[in-house]
């Protein structure tokens, strides 16, 4: 997995309360397990019209934020069906960030699973980075994971709290699997011992 220190990027904002699973990736690109390819359903159903054209009206699709790294969403992103294919198809579009007031549970969790980070803001500061993320690539907006801050275009700063684990996790860029194989010694050292005294097994 990807380390998360620092991101300085264009953040998108999508207004919208209650983005639930299935409209970040619907469920017609649940038919893989791969992590990769699925940025281009990120938002189908908003970013193409029915005919396979995009949506000019659908902001990742205009020219200001189609290379956005941060999304700034509306309260309760991320609820609905449990699907880890969509902090993958969010991570594959390139959005390393998304800021809100608050996210469903397993879809907060399974961001720092997938290296992505997600930060809860009071709403004051949602409206301020929302009007921030409005004025486009004009406006980049800044993370430093480290100290906890977000750093607006005028140079605002605002801090956020994050859980201690979860942020030596992303620091360092261990999944569930990279946090076992820290373990690797022991492991080899306990398998070692065990075979030696039950060579039967």
């Amino acid at each position: 997995m990807e380390k998360f220190s620092r991101l300085t990027g264009v953040a998108a904002p999508l207004p919208v309360v209650n983005i639930d699973t299935d409209m970040i990736i619907p469920k017609d690109y649940l038919k893989t397990i791969k992590r990769t390819g699925l940025g281009k359903g990120l938002f189908a159903e908003a970013r193409y019209n029915e005919d396979g054209s995009e949506n000019p009206e659908f902001v990742l699709n205009q020219p200001a934020w189609r290379n956005a790294s941060i999304l700034v969403a509306g309260d309760n992103f991320g609820c609905g069906s449990s699907r880890e294919h969509a902090p993958w198809a969010l991570l594959d579009f390139g959005i390393r960030c998304v800021i809100s007031t608050s996210f469903a549970d397993i879809f907060y969790n399974n961001c720092f699973k997938n290296g992505i980070l997600p930060i809860v803001v009071s709403q004051e500061d949602l409206d301020k980075l929302m009007d921030d993320a409005r004025r486009g690539a004009n406006a980049t907006v800044s993370i430093d994971l480290e100290e906890q801050e977000i750093r607006g275009p005028d140079g605002g700063v605002i801090r956020f709290d994050i859980d201690a684990f979860k942020k030596h996790c992303l620091l360092n860029g261990l999944d569930d699997i990279g946090l076992t194989l820290e373990k690797a010694s022991a492991i080899d050292t306990y398998e070692t011992r065990a075979a030696d005294n039950h060579p039967w097994l």
